[in-house]
């Protein structure tokens, strides 16, 4: 759902980057109190597989395609501040290196993917695992039904800016309803993605999963035939180091990006689709970084199109982890030093 360049005119495109920035700056303050000692050295590992996962684009209809947005996603890993920063991060590596997502549209993409899709996916979460049993089973039902709606909610909060600020006259209401509609069927692959994912975690480690901070089930013995809950665990036995995690993350990340991405459907993703369906993409202009080394996901001068391709997800992913974690880094920093000098 990147929004290229022209889709929006220029004071609705302005409107939106304040909008966008304002969210970002809201989120850098709240992040601080998300990234703990756990979250912090996970939150960069977040934006690059997001980054990777969207490579994947997987077909949802006819001729048309769908990608992870990844809002509900961030939200539930790593918390609903760190995740608008996290997808923050993504579309703009995506929009300076790779050429998606317009680079004056990038305020409109990140209000839309980022802060639209972690706000509605992280209320419902919240909302579902406060009435449903306190499981970890609970937390992957919730995740699944967070991510499913967000996507239908960024397609119809897109649509709403196009009423606003679209550069064409096309019938809104025809739009509203191709692009919910289609984005309905993707936010069913967004869903099993995050489900999957925020499982694979909780599973391993439930205490590196923001949305899951309390919520794990006690582990049950057999006494004399019957079910009793075990003693609680002692400060010795508390979960260690998230390297393991953090390492096996990376791993999953390099191979989607750099193997699995090849085998992505080529089909134009719902956004394209509809706007070349509906007429939205008549003005639409040519991206300001088109000629970059790297646009269209392929490195410039390698001809061999799974090599060129595999390279340059690799890069991204690499290139995403290391501006995510170097500013959740100097985020994490903030909060130490500032916990310091109330001391």
């Amino acid at each position: 759902m990147h929004v290229p360049d022209g889709f929006i005119n220029a004071p609705v495109s302005a409107v939106a980057g304040v909008v966008a920035v304002g969210a970002v700056a809201v989120s850098l303050r709240g992040a601080r109190r998300e990234l703990d000692e756990r979250a912090a050295p996970l939150a960069g590992l977040v934006a690059a597989f997001i980054f990777a996962v969207q490579m994947l684009n997987f077909p949802v209809a006819a001729g048309t395609s769908g990608h992870l947005l990844g809002g509900a996603l961030a939200a539930i890993l790593v918390g609903p501040y760190t995740g608008v920063l996290c997808i923050a991060v993504v579309l703009l590596m995506q929009g300076i290196l790779f050429a998606d997502g317009g680079l004056t549209a990038l305020g409109v993409n990140i209000t839309v993917m980022g802060v639209v899709t972690v706000v509605v996916a992280y209320a419902l979460f919240r909302g579902l695992v406060l009435v449903l049993p306190r499981t970890r089973r609970s937390v992957t039902v919730a995740s699944f039904v967070a991510a499913l709606v967000s996507v239908p909610a960024a397609a119809a909060a897109f649509t709403l800016v196009y009423a606003i600020g679209g550069t064409t006259d096309v019938p809104l209401g025809k739009v509203l309803t191709a692009m919910v509609g289609v984005h309905t069927l993707i936010g069913i692959g967004e869903a099993a993605i995050t489900m999957l994912t925020v499982g694979a975690v909780v599973a391993v480690r439930p205490d590196l999963v923001y949305g899951a901070r309390g919520l794990s089930t006690p582990l049950k013995l057999r006494v004399n035939g019957a079910l009793v809950d075990a003693a609680p665990a002692t400060p010795a036995a508390e979960p260690g180091s998230p390297k393991k995690v953090w390492i096996g993350g990376l791993i999953a990340a390099l191979v989607l990006a750099g193997f699995v991405s090849f085998y992505a459907s080529a089909s134009p993703d719902g956004l394209e689709k509809v706007a070349a369906d509906k007429g939205i993409d008549k003005n639409v202009e040519e991206h300001a970084t088109a000629d970059s080394p790297l646009a269209d996901y392929g490195v410039k001068g390698v001809e061999a199109a799974r090599l060129s391709g595999g390279l340059a997800g690799v890069i991204g992913v690499g290139a995403t982890l290391a501006v995510g974690t170097g500013a959740f880094w100097m985020v994490r920093r903030r909060r130490t030093e500032s916990s310091g000098a109330q001391v």
